[in-house]
């Protein structure tokens, strides 16, 4: 006997069902594959499985990176890293974020041995990170130094006038919220803004005395906001030596580490799937107009990062 329409139609669904968690089970499979073989070869998994010398990069404007500094911990309680390099190229940035990035780099010093490669820069909060290392390597051109302290703002007082805008303020003593680009600063703010940058100027070129072969003196007469070429920079005992990794990887050879294992560098961690998606755009939108492929890249690469600093600085160029 015949099947029946109904019966025909209901067989039909079932095979459509079936399809459909078929074609589900197969991409769930095939998603777990990728990301299990991503997980195999990206170098930061990998690095954590044998024993290798940990890189990691500290570019750009420099901000309190809860993410590096993550890194650098994990690197220490790693028992695969054996030595850490630095790899340096900054102008520097937030005094707040060299300080817990130098502090985070001393704590694996404690453990581990550590060396600082400067590339193209490392000024100010940049240099901060690298004095924070127990040897430092810079390349015959590098440009370091620029030790000390700056905080900057607009006045646009003259910009108001001429658009005959004012600014009215109540508040509960002069110096509050003070200096500002609406008022033309007072000598009493000045002097409160100046005994801030001393003080912490004065607790940066500890922090160069403490971790450079100098003496309070000789760090005081380096901390005039100037920059050295590294050939400079080695004969006022800022850097260590020259070279490039090739030098990093002996110096830590001298502290027990194998020259023969491999340098994998740590990389940042992605968030997810939604910042994977807003990365690809931001490198095809930099791709098309020459820029780096990266979306911070965009910013970083014009300087733009750098006018969205808040507070004490310690940056060559701001």
């Amino acid at each position: 006997m015949g099947a029946t329409a109904e019966e025909l139609i209901d067989r039909r669904r079932l095979r459509r069902k079936l399809t459909f968690w078929r074609i589900a089970a197969l991409a769930v499979a095939a998603l777990a594959v990728i990301g299990f073989a991503s997980m195999l070869y990206d170098d930061t998994f990998a690095g954590k499985a044998v024993d290798h010398i940990a890189k990691v990069k500290i570019e750009g404007t420099i901000l309190e990176d809860e993410d590096l500094i993550g890194r650098l911990d994990e690197m220490r309680k790693s028992k695969a890293v054996k030595g850490v390099i630095l790899e340096i190229d900054s102008p520097g940035g937030t005094t707040a974020g060299g300080e817990a990035i130098y502090e985070a780099v001393r704590t694996l010093a404690a453990e581990k041995p550590v060396v600082a490669r400067v590339g193209t820069l490392a000024a100010s909060a940049g240099y901060m990170i690298a004095s924070a290392s127990d040897h430092i390597v810079a390349r015959q051109s590098s440009i370091v130094g620029s030790i000390g302290v700056l905080v900057q703002f607009p006045d646009v007082t003259g910009l108001m006038d001429k658009l005959g805008v004012k600014l009215e303020s109540i508040k509960s003593s002069p110096l509050k919220a003070e200096p500002s680009p609406f008022n033309p600063t007072t000598d009493e703010e000045r002097a409160m803004m100046r005994a801030m940058i001393l003080d912490s100027y004065d607790w940066f070129v500890g922090l160069v005395q403490e971790r450079r072969p100098l003496s309070r003196e000789e760090a005081l007469a380096l901390a005039d906001g100037s920059v050295f070429t590294g050939r400079q920079a080695l004969a006022r005992k800022l850097v260590d030596a020259l070279g490039g990794e090739t030098e990093a990887i002996g110096w830590l050879a001298t502290k027990g580490v194998p020259e023969t294992l491999s340098v994998i560098e740590w990389k940042p961690r992605d968030s997810g799937s939604g910042l994977l998606f807003g990365r690809a755009l931001g490198q095809a939108a930099a791709r098309a107009i020459g820029l780096p492929e990266a979306g911070d890249d965009l910013l970083k690469a014009s300087g733009a990062d750098r006018l969205f600093l808040d507070g004490l600085v310690s940056l060559w160029h701001p």
